[in-house]
């Protein structure tokens, strides 16, 4: 059986001697272990990464910058094989596993301009004689904790923009599919980063503690369950880190009156069902505004989901593949039955699906699920699988307050001809990421990424400018140079060669 181990400088020995079993989510079958570390793996870990970041850090920006960009022509040659890599852990479609990659990537190409964004600000005359300057320096080491829902694109949102602006990194990835976190490690080495600039560690909750508590790292980056993100958060700042912990979603889709409901359908069967509704920024909530645009939106997608092709994560054809284990398997189902208990009504029921050949694959049909309300358990929390919840609203006001209210606020889309119903909309809703006729609103590499209320702990939003600045710190200088030679006279003097 393949084994997943460790990517540290001077091997991995002395772990915990533990393994976490590898799934193929399309076959059902275990294909490989990975190793699972302890703290002392980590301290070997982290003495590398403080003994290679002080030279880092005082390499000139723009050498760093040669790095990023060898490392993205690298990802660029190798996607078709990162993306098979990741379908095959993970379970979804090759396209997706693609889009994984490329979110990812387009971080890096925005840390290849970290000369341009470590530009420090300067103020001439600031005072009689004063001039005052910032700049931005490294923390020292970086630490990221990551899903497994995106095993390329997060681990490069957190360590790509990290490592541009001169830290060291320790990556401790999803157990459930590392080998692509793996992958990225080896590539970037290939691309000229000093050996233990970036090292990749495997755990559970042992070595999330071991990070957590370790005092030679100041800065934690997170992205997982709110549960999880609020523990991480908590016990972090308790040992005085720097943390940004990003959780769960709810995501809302409101839909207008006016909307043009067949885009919305085509959005819709992308946005809850895509990767098999593993992201946070799925859209598994529909809120149509009156009864007339919930019934008309209903007949329209009924047919366009019966219309999706569930397949394993190799078949071009296929719209989603499996879901990610067999325990996650049988969460999204019971979720299923817990609406259906709760008296929401089951248009279209994914329960029990099974693909002819891989009876065994982790596979869950594609679910609607009507008349669901918002005291609904089912509703309330985050389900995480290829399931469309239809929350009716009566009106305008109905739709600004159910995402609003939400204990998440991570999206939320709009869809609607109407300018000012938008303008408004996206004004009031308490959520931190909007979109309008767009129901997917991660915004692009240059601007940031984050979520409100329990999706998202800390005040720093992931890359762009936001990430430069959670993964550095500001020096602030005020200088004055007194006139005259050092003899106490006020004469101005040039010095000279001599």
């Amino acid at each position: 059986m393949r084994q997943v181990d460790h990517f540290i400088v001077g091997g991995a020995g002395g772990g915990s001697g533990r393994k976490h079993q590898i799934w193929n989510p399309s076959t059902g079958e275990v294909q490989a272990e990975v190793a699972l570390g302890d703290a002392a793996l980590l301290d070997k870990a982290v003495a590398t990464a403080m003994k290679v970041q002080p030279e880092w850090a005082a390499t000139n920006p723009q050498k760093r910058a040669r790095v990023m960009f060898k490392f993205k022509e690298l990802i660029e040659a190798n996607m078709q094989e990162l993306a098979e890599l990741l379908s095959s852990e993970h379970g979804k479609v090759i396209d997706d596993a693609k889009g994984d990659v490329q979110r990812g990537l387009e971080v890096i190409e925005f840390a290849c301009g970290i000369p341009q964004a470590l530009k420090g600000e300067y103020t001439q005359g600031a005072g009689p004689g004063i001039d005052v300057y910032s700049m931005r320096q490294p923390l020292g080491i970086g630490a990221g904790i990551t899903p497994f829902n995106f095993p390329a694109m997060i681990p490069m949102w957190m360590f790509g923009m990290a490592i541009a602006a001169g830290n060291a990194f320790v990556l401790k990835p999803s157990e459930r599919d590392p080998s692509v976190p793996i992958r990225l490690a080896e590539l970037f080495l290939e691309a000229g980063a000093p050996e233990g600039l970036l090292q990749v560690v495997h755990g559970d909750k042992e070595m999330v503690d071991a990070i957590l508590d370790h005092p030679d790292i100041p800065a934690i980056s997170f992205v997982g369950s709110s549960d999880i993100a609020h523990y991480i958060y908590q016990r972090g700042a308790q040992n005085a880190k720097r943390v940004q912990a990003f959780g769960g979603a709810k995501n809302h889709g409101i839909v207008m009156p006016d909307a043009d409901l067949d885009q919305v359908v085509n959005d819709l069967a992308g946005a809850a069902f895509g990767s098999a509704g593993e992201r946070c920024m799925a859209l598994p909530v529909v809120v149509p505004v009156g009864e007339d645009t919930a019934e008309r939106l209903k007949e329209k997608l009924i047919p366009a989901i019966h219309a999706l092709r569930v397949g394993v994560s190799t078949d071009p054809e296929a719209h989603y593949g499996p879901v990610v284990t067999p325990e996650h398997k049988a969460r999204v189902e019971q979720w299923i039955t817990t609406a259906e208990e709760e008296g929401a009504e089951i248009v279209i029921d994914g329960r029990g699906f099974s693909l002819q050949g891989h009876e065994k694959g982790f596979f869950i049909g594609p679910t609607l699920i009507d008349r669901v309300t918002p005291q609904m358990k089912s509703y309330q929390e985050e389900i995480f699988g290829p399931v469309l919840q239809i929350v009716r609203a009566n009106d305008f006001e109905d739709a600004v307050r159910l995402p609003s209210e939400h204990q998440y606020g991570n999206g939320v889309a709009i869809f609607t001809r109407n300018g000012h119903a938008a303008r408004e909309f996206a004004s009031r809703v308490n959520v931190g990421m909007v979109g309008i006729n767009v129901p997917i609103p991660v915004p692009v590499s240059y601007h940031s990424f984050g979520g409100w209320k329990r999706s998202g702990f800390g005040d720093i939003d992931q890359y762009g400018m936001e990430g430069l600045k959670f993964w550095t710190k500001h020096k602030k200088i005020t200088q004055r140079w007194p006139d005259g030679g050092g003899d106490g006279s006020n004469a101005f003097v040039i010095p000279t060669m001599g």
